[in-house]
């Protein structure tokens, strides 16, 4: 008997997906799916980008109708025709990118749009304060949410769908943005959703913490369920292999490609919020020609604002960005795309890309006038269908065709699209926050391909992510960011993820460090920051949940 069964032994599933079939034009994107989601368990669902798994989420959600198959929930057929619909059903979603005001309270944002559960008074703060002590989610109510770090943005999510009723809990990537410790505070929320009955559907690319946390798991191949397996009975490798039909793909560099020449050069930058503070403090740093610069830290301390600084998208106050030895601060975003700098927007759909547009036409986006998006002054509409077929076919973008809306990619291939579009034109320098953020093992592992073969043919990389084994793999140089500063440096070669994520948050000694010298400790952190960091007494600064979004830090 499975987990899934014993769980659920004498009361039916809590949902059951039979035949689900979803198609939009030239597409199907579920085909015949069969899942069944046994009640108070963790049920997992992987696959590939544009496998189908957020098409099918949505249909459960209410955002879609079926064109074939049924909906059961608690072994009742059901007609989904909207969210307020699968609400009503007891299903709640919490989305990938947050849904939050960060203007508003979290009691504010709990309640909105729920006002007649209990009020928005003494009531609604009541049930908030239960709900947040029943399941140990540790929220208080009357804070901003743009005071807020990321893992308690999330925990505010999954509080706003307990608050209205959802029985059964869908979290698409819930762990995207997160750092291991928060990742392990969100797996300890889900034991205790599971303890006190609820169900939980978990959507993940990262195949290790699938395993960790779920009671079933569901692989979704090309729109079509392919199996359905126990995690105490698999592996990662073998999650991958019906995933993609390959191995695992691990990230790490090979032989050194460094050589001596200074291609990116940051001299004391400083980048404040609109009422002065600063959220990038005196951060200086050099990436060299065939050289990748990870910036490892918590969402929120300064390293969003720092790549969009040097992109020419916010002003800098003080310090210098040189470019090859030209001085490029305070050029415009274009003069320093025309400069060679390629850029990988954190925010994809804010940054990224036209969604209403297809996908040619965003190919040319912040290329306008180059080539072969442009001859002289005119589009070359010709020559960017062309490339665009081009990166379609090397970056794997999953698509009819490029005339299709980018609205109607999947993320991860959205992602591809953009990676893709950045490395084109030999850039000297490629500014990359999350590069492979929501895509599946099989486009991570193309996109590593992509950044090594171009560092190893000189590209000079700074590279930002919340992926702490991918910030350690791929970096050949590798410094923490907190509050604005860099205040460590760490070893890629003996660093763990777990004493990262320690330096990442300012934990006491968390950097394993002798401030007195610098010297390295056995699990390769430097905490004085090493020599790109102006010396400041008192060592490192104490824990910081990082500058909200009135710092300009997470939004």
């Amino acid at each position: 008997m499975s987990k899934e069964q014993a769980a659920g032994e004498g009361t039916p599933p809590a949902v059951e997906l039979r035949g689900i079939t979803k198609r939009f034009p030239g597409v199907v994107a579920n085909h015949d799916i069969d899942i069944t989601v046994g009640a108070g368990t963790v049920h997992a669902i992987v696959g590939e980008n544009g496998a189908g798994k957020s098409t099918l989420m949505k249909t459960l959600y209410g955002l879609h109708r079926p064109d074939e198959g049924e909906i059961l929930i608690d072994g009742r057929r059901t007609v989904l025709n909207s969210p307020a619909d699968a609400i009503r059903h007891g299903v709640g979603m919490v989305h990938q990118h947050f849904m939050l005001a960060d203007n508003l309270t979290v009691l504010e944002n709990t309640v909105l749009g729920a006002e007649a559960r209990h009020g928005i008074g003494a009531g609604a703060r009541a049930r908030v304060r239960e709900l947040s002590d029943q399941y140990g989610l540790n929220v208080r109510p009357d804070v901003l949410v743009e005071e807020l770090g990321v893992g308690d943005r999330q925990r505010v999510e999954i509080l706003k769908v307990l608050y209205r009723g959802a029985r059964i809990v869908i979290l698409d990537e819930p762990t995207a943005v997160l750092v291991p410790q928060e990742v392990d505070e969100l797996f300890a929320n889900l034991r205790e959703l599971k303890r006190e009955g609820l169900t939980v559907i978990f959507i993940s690319h990262k195949l290790d913490e699938v395993l960790r946390v779920a009671d079933t798991i569901t692989v979704i191949r090309r729109g079509t369920t392919v199996g359905t397996v126990d995690p105490a009975a698999t592996t990662a490798r073998e999650l991958a292999s019906l995933m993609v039909g390959g191995t695992l793909p691990v990230p790490e560099l090979r032989e050194s490609t460094v050589t001596d020449e200074t291609v990116l050069e940051l001299d004391g930058l400083r980048v404040e919020a609109a009422d002065g503070r600063p959220v990038v403090d005196g951060v200086s740093l050099r990436i060299r020609r065939g050289e990748i610069v990870g910036i490892a830290g918590v969402e929120g301390n300064g390293q969003a604002e720092l790549i969009e600084a040097v992109m020419g998208i916010r002003p800098i106050a003080a310090g210098r960005v040189l470019l090859r030895g030209t001085d490029v601060t305070g050029r415009s975003t274009r003069e320093i795309r025309e400069a060679g700098v390629g850029f990988i927007p954190e925010d994809r759909h804010r940054q990224g890309l036209l969604l209403e547009a297809p996908l040619w036409e965003n190919r040319i986006l912040g290329h306008q006038r180059e080539r072969p998006n442009a001859r002289g002054v005119r589009i070359d509409a010709a020559g960017a269908r062309a490339d665009t077929r081009r990166i379609v076919d090397a970056y794997d973008v999953r698509t009819p065709g490029i005339d299709v809306l980018a609205d109607a990619l999947s993320g991860g291939n959205q992602q591809k699209l953009i990676v893709g579009r950045e490395m084109s034109g030999d850039p000297a320098v490629l500014l990359a926050a999350h590069p492979t953020r929501g895509v599946d093992v099989g486009a991570q592992a193309a996109i590593w391909d992509h950044l090594r073969e171009a560092r190893a043919a000189g590209l000079a990389v700074l590279l930002v992510s919340a992926d702490l084994d991918e910030l350690i793999g791929m970096s050949d140089t590798l410094k923490v960011i907190l509050r604005g500063r860099l205040v460590a440096d760490a070893d890629p070669a003996t660093v763990t993820p777990e004493r990262l994520g320690s330096a990442m948050t300012g934990a006491a000694d968390g950097t394993g460090a002798d401030p007195r010298n610098g010297a390295e400790d056995e699990d390769g952190v430097d905490g004085t920051g090493g020599a790109d960091r102006a010396a400041e007494p008192g060592g490192p600064p104490e824990a910081d949940p990082g500058p909200g979004p009135e710092d300009g830090g997470a939004r």
